[in-house]
């Protein structure tokens, strides 16, 4: 019988070896419990801050993904995924109307010390339907003044309306306007000038003009002969 034997217990219960026994302590439940819930904090930390990081290098922050995220739900509320399918239309305004050539009157006047110019010009102008009014010499602010082909003169209110109409009619003039109060519009003809565009270009700039589209610049036409007499030193009223 072994000495760890404890006395009176015979040989049933014998401890053999070398070596004591020991007891193990009571498992600690409180122990456990803060364990667990330690590492359950440190897993949803690591978890969450992986999400920040393939947030941030994905390209979406926290909250460019809630803004995607509000945003696809609007659309899907509205079962519309067009962008700005919801939006109002953009009225555009539309634009003024432009005079027709029978309600501009024109005053042709001459800058140059050729004889006639000024005649000539009105006729044709009458033949193409603008109404004319004086015709003469120009006045001294103008009178061989303009080295162009020649100055359009209106009120501020006839700068995109009359002017621009007249202006199709021949290429390379000036616009300019003053404070009259009446709606007719002074062409004075410039030492440049040599006759009017052609009438098939300047109905085609017509056209465009009252479209909307970019008017063509009417070409200037080779001089035609003169068969008028010297014009006379008058007053911008008198025929000539």
């Amino acid at each position: 019988m072994s000495m760890l034997t404890p006395p009176g217990m015979g040989g049933k219960y014998r401890i053999t070896g070398n070596r004591f026994p020991h007891m193990r302590r009571p498992p600690n439940r409180r122990r456990i419990v803060l364990v667990s819930a330690a590492a359950a904090v440190v897993l949803g930390l690591t978890g969450w801050g992986t999400l920040q990081l393939v947030g941030v290098y994905g390209g979406l922050s926290g909250s460019s993904q809630d803004a995607a995220a509000r945003t696809a739900a609007k659309e899907k509320k509205s079962g519309d995924c067009k962008p700005g399918a919801g939006a109002p239309p953009v009225k555009r305004a539309d634009p003024k109307p432009l005079p027709k050539p029978g309600d501009i009157t024109v005053n042709v006047y001459n800058a140059t010390p050729r004889g006639g110019l000024a005649k000539i010009t009105a006729d044709e102008l009458e033949r193409r339907g603008f109404r004319i009014g004086q015709v003469g010499n120009a006045q001294a602010d103008y009178d061989k003044k303009v080295p162009g082909t020649g100055v359009l003169v209106g009120s501020q209110a006839a700068a995109d309306g009359a002017l621009k109409v007249l202006g199709t009619q021949l290429a390379g003039t000036e616009v300019h306007t003053d404070e009259r109060e009446g709606q007719d519009v002074d062409l004075v003809l410039g030492a440049g000038y040599q006759a009017l565009a052609p009438k098939e270009e300047a109905d085609k700039a017509l056209t465009a003009l009252e479209s909307g589209q970019p008017a063509p610049a009417p070409s200037s036409p080779a001089p035609a002969p003169s068969s008028a007499p010297a014009e006379k030193k008058a007053s911008p009223a008198a025929k000539c």
